[in-house]
């Protein structure tokens, strides 16, 4: 509904998927709605993005996610 912010692919396939993003001045789609983070297996015939649970004891009210990185060890 309201687009992503930003994704990041790895080497194996699976994509991660900032959404949500909430700046002053710039309409929001879905104003109330915190930010999530999504999965994406691009090897799949069909990809969809999974809405990934956040952790208990994050502040998800005001999750505005910004870019995303990861990082492979």
């Amino acid at each position: 509904e309201s687009g992503s912010e930003d994704i990041d692919i790895l080497p194996n396939g699976l994509a991660f998927i900032s959404s949500g993003l909430k700046y002053p001045g710039m309409p929001s789609f879905a104003p109330d709605k915190p930010g999530e983070i999504f999965l994406m297996d691009l090897n799949e015939d069909n990809p969809r993005a999974i809405e990934l649970r956040i952790s208990r004891g994050f502040d998800l009210a005001s999750f505005s996610p910004h870019g995303i990185s990861t990082y492979v060890d």
